[in-house]
């Protein structure tokens, strides 16, 4: 089998468990006709109990006998039929192990363990249709996913889900920091920090510290045919799972049997323990693509930033950005510097005027007369370079799928591999029109633009075409399964500094490896050397060090990363830029070391295919004295570290381009001493010498 197959390595038991089976067990109460099954995690710590009775079925989480998730409902709410999840009763329960390792072709570990256990619950209604249910619970060290799984029943061949009755009890107590959910921008918000008893509605990835100490991230996986959920307040104070709706106000619409994405617990003792789960990708299916060594992960460049600095416009009605000349200019650049990609956005037919409003008036074949596309991708070809698609849908799903094929078949005939694809649009106003001219509008995370994101892969992977998706629905996981799913948005990026009001502060990058980064990668376009842009946005600037913008590449995780400054400026600071032309983006381990939410972040990662180490610390509001001790050396071995970090005196606000740049040899054990400034942070590599 080809390794990029999704190969498992290790081995698999299941094993069923009597009814009267020590600490997972499954019990029957008959007088109260009440189920108790109960399962723990593969280390003890984590037990999950599934309660089944006496007018409600609800499960509970515990770690470390500190209760997570109290008591909280399951179950749904239909159209067409009654609830189902009350009265009902355990009808067969089973427990089973599994422990196996798979390689991902891609990613920021090559390897991934999965090492769960899992209780299976066939429930049925004891009154009534006696209809059925089951629910499937697989418990990690590192937390909990579950699911459920409606089977095929007589009398039932479709369901329309109003609600889904799925509960989270939390402790009101507990920090959350989190994004508002269903509001105008998406997930383009920067995090609330709030005990939890102030959140209205959130977007997941939504994560907590307890008053136990623990952190806990809420969050789902394999969103699959099925709506996108939130975090909404009950008046009680408990969460439930709140799908986002089809504009009728159903929220999924399901033909005979149907399974549900996994709703995901993810639980820590520390901060930085979090980043190393990998609960999301092991409750996604396998690849489907086969063979996808064409995926290839990479660093570009492009037309792109200078727009948002109001150098350049999208459209040919103003300072066309998009022209033959400008390319060839980042073509060149790129070809000097041994970047793989050039990304142009404007290149096509449909910019002029208010493109924004209307996703219709796009052409994703036609060119703008200045840009020649044919010449761009032959020049690119020529010096080792490819052009980075664009397909900018501006929300207009009907439009583009009516062209999405031709404009895959454009891209693959002109040498280009990675396209971004684009979705600014107010959330709840994506749209598709029927044959007859009636438009309807849905949001970024409903169930028709769910199921439009996995044709968009398909189509594109036919053409040996990755994706990067920018105001897409978020990330589930779905990169295993369709690993051309290469990187995406999904949250506040870089382009927020140019003309945010307010920009991003210096938290914001520290509170994203804790909740957006959790579900995977973001093209969050690191990489600005021009902190201040006086002459072109004089009331605008980036609120990071120098230092920090190096940083981000080993911090902000994607298989692809932009440098994403103006050509020139990278000029200025050479010594600087070298980081970024050496950085990786493909990994064969990742580290976290340290950190605390919305404060600081250190993580190390090794190259795949190579012996380098590279490490990167970042901050939030405030400087820190930082030492790191060098336990993830490989033994013996010794390396040049070459350091990036800021200086002494560097700070954000009065000194952001003060950096010291220096080598030392180091080995396994060794200490670094690495201070960074208010906003600030560091990036080291550490090249192997023998």
């Amino acid at each position: 089998m080809n390794k990029f197959m999704g190969t498992l390595l290790g081995t698999t038991a299941f094993f069923a468990l009597s009814a009267c089976a020590e600490s997972e067990t499954t019990a029957q109460n008959s007088d109260q006709n009440h189920a108790l099954t109960e399962v723990t995690s593969p280390d003890g710590r984590t037990v999950v109990k599934l309660v089944a009775g006496n007018g409600q079925t609800t499960y509970s989480v515990s770690r470390d006998g500190e209760e997570i998730v109290a008591p909280s409902p399951l179950g749904f709410a239909f159209k067409n039929m009654a609830p189902l999840g009350g009265d009902m009763k355990v009808v067969e329960a089973n427990i089973a192990a599994s422990d196996t390792t798979w390689e991902q072709p891609w990613g920021e570990r090559q390897f991934v363990r999965d090492n769960h256990k899992e209780l299976f619950v066939k429930l049925a209604e004891k009154d009534g249709k006696h209809r059925e249910l089951n629910i499937r619970f697989r418990v990690f060290d590192d937390g909990v996913g579950f699911r459920y799984e409606f089977p095929k029943q007589q009398g039932i061949d479709s369901a329309i889900i109003t609600n889904e009755i799925t509960g989270f009890q939390f402790d009101d107590a507990s920090t959350a920091w989190w994004i508002p959910g269903r509001e105008w921008n998406r997930y383009e918000y920067l995090y609330n920090e709030s005990p939890l008893k102030d959140v209205k509605e959130a977007h997941t990835p939504i994560t907590l510290k307890t008053t136990g100490g623990k952190y806990v991230s809420l969050h789902e996986a394999a969103l699959v045919n099925y709506s996108g959920m939130t975090m909404l307040k009950n008046p009680d104070g408990s969460f439930e799972a709140n799908l986002a709706p089809w504009p009728n106000g159903d929220k999924v619409r399901t033909e005979g049997e149907f399974t549900t994405p996994w709703r995901t617990i993810q639980i820590s003792d520390t901060a930085y323990d979090l980043m190393k789960s990998d609960i999301i990708l092991n409750l996604n299916e396998p690849n489907k693509l086969g063979d996808v060594s064409w995926v290839e992960p990479s660093k570009y460049v492009g037309i792109w930033w200078e727009m948002h600095l109001a150098a350049s416009t999208w459209g040919s009605d103003g300072k066309h950005g998009a022209t033959t000349e400008n390319t060839k200019r980042y073509i060149d650049f790129a070809a000097e510097n041994g970047f793989k990609g050039v990304l142009v956005e404007g290149w096509n037919i449909g910019w002029d005027g208010n493109w924004y409003e209307n996703g219709d008036v796009f052409s994703f074949t036609q060119s703008y007369p200045d840009y020649n596309l044919p010449e761009l991708a032959k020049y690119a070809k020529e010096r080792g370079v490819q052009i980075v698609g664009h397909h900018e849908t501006s929300g207009g799903i009907s439009n583009y799928e009516a062209q999405m094929d031709d404009g895959f078949d454009l891209f693959e005939k002109m040498n280009i591999s990675q396209v971004k694809t684009g979705y600014v649009a107010d959330a709840g106003k994506t749209h598709h029109t029927e044959a007859d001219g009636t438009k309807h509008y849905e949001y970024h995370d409903g169930q028709y633009v769910v199921d439009h994101h996995v044709r968009v892969l398909e189509s594109a992977a036919k053409r040996k075409i990755s994706i990067n998706s920018h105001e897409p629905v978020k990330d589930t996981g779905l990169r295993r399964t369709y690993p051309n799913w290469i990187s995406r948005e999904g949250a506040r990026g870089q382009e927020y500094n140019a003309w945010g009001d307010p920009g991003n502060p210096p938290s914001h990058t520290a509170i994203l490896p804790y909740t957006r980064m959790l579900s995977g990668p973001m093209d969050f376009t690191p990489g600005i050397f021009d902190l201040l842009f006086e002459e072109a946005k004089p009331n605008n600037r980036v609120e990071t060090t120098l230092a920090k913008q190096l940083s981000l590449y080993v911090v902000i995780y994607s298989p692809i990363q932009m440098a994403a400054d103006l050509p020139e400026n990278y000029g200025k600071h050479a010594d600087a830029f070298q980081f970024i032309k050496d950085i990786p983006t493909d990994w064969a381990e990742s580290i976290p070391l340290a950190g605390e939410i919305g404060d600081y972040a250190v993580i190390a990662r090794k190259e795949r295919g190579g012996r380098d180490w590279y490490l990167g610390g970042l901050t939030g509001d405030n400087a820190r004295d930082y030492a790191q001790e060098l336990t993830f050396l490989e033994e013996g071995v010794s390396y040049e570290a070459q350091v990036y970090r800021d200086a002494d005196d560097a700070d954000w606000k009065s000194n952001p381009y003060a950096m010291a740049i220096y080598k030392e040899t180091v080995k396994k054990g060794d200490t670094l001493k690495l201070p960074m400034a208010a906003g600030g942070g560091f990036a080291v590599r550490f090249k192997a010498l023998d």
